[in-house]
């Protein structure tokens, strides 16, 4: 179920809510700047279909982008507004049974976090989650790729196409704080690319889907994290 395809009186019952947060920021030379908001706006539309008590709703595409900010387009609302963005719209959403926050950005952990804290001590049931991916491979990568060459091939620039800075995110992490992923990655890609396949794709679609449906089920029975 889509909350963007109804109206009020067809939500029937108290359901859960899936919220996909995305970014709008560069994914390297071969890949749109919406990677990360069109991975959990599927992965929330997965899950709603899988159960019929979940209902996806509209995705929040902008976030926490400043490591970014070195390339042009990017878009960051930042971390203090990022935070602020989540705990209102949970807050506005306590008819709902629970609400589950699909991220796909990995720049949004820290202020969504903070936010669900927050939330969880107000008494409100709500749980976060994410794709989880190789360390050497965080940011349109091999596995990134291979998910847009599952979802959407025709915007993925495979001419393009090079291999990026593949050490461990916890060997960069210092420099990426200081220097952002320019200052690191030129081409804007922390990972390797080269070899992805749709069929890769669809097998990590699968398997996020299968975890987040665990996460579904502990929020359905009441569970906080």
């Amino acid at each position: 179920m889509n909350l963007g395809d109804l109206a009020w009186p067809e939500l029937g019952e108290r359901r859960l809510l899936a919220v996909p947060l995305g970014a709008v920021e560069q994914h390297g030379p071969h890949l749109p700047y919406t990677v990360d908001t069109e991975i959990a706006v599927e992965l929330c539309r997965r899950v709603a279909r899988a159960r019929p008590d979940v209902v996806a709703a509209p995705p929040l595409p902008f976030g926490s982008s400043g490591e970014h900010a070195g390339f042009p387009g990017t878009l960051s609302i930042g971390q203090e507004a990022t935070e602020l963005v989540v705990l209102e719209l949970v807050r506005s959403a306590d008819l709902f049974a629970g609400v589950l926050l699909v991220s796909a950005h990995g720049g949004n952990a820290a202020p969504v976090h903070r936010a669900v804290r927050r939330l969880q001590y107000e008494g409100r049931n709500v749980r976060v989650w994410s794709p989880d991916g190789p360390p050497g491979d965080t940011h349109a990568g091999r596995l990134e790729t291979s998910v847009m060459l599952a979802l959407r091939p025709e915007s993925v620039r495979t001419r393009e196409i090079r291999a990026g800075n593949t050490e461990p995110l916890p060997a960069l992490i210092d420099r990426l704080r200081t220097d952002g992923v320019r200052g690191v990655s030129p081409s804007g890609v922390l990972g390797d690319p080269r070899g992805a396949t749709a069929e890769e794709g669809h097998a990590a679609l699968r398997r996020w889907t299968e975890a987040l449906l665990e996460t579904v089920a502990t929020l359905v029975r009441g569970g906080i994290m």
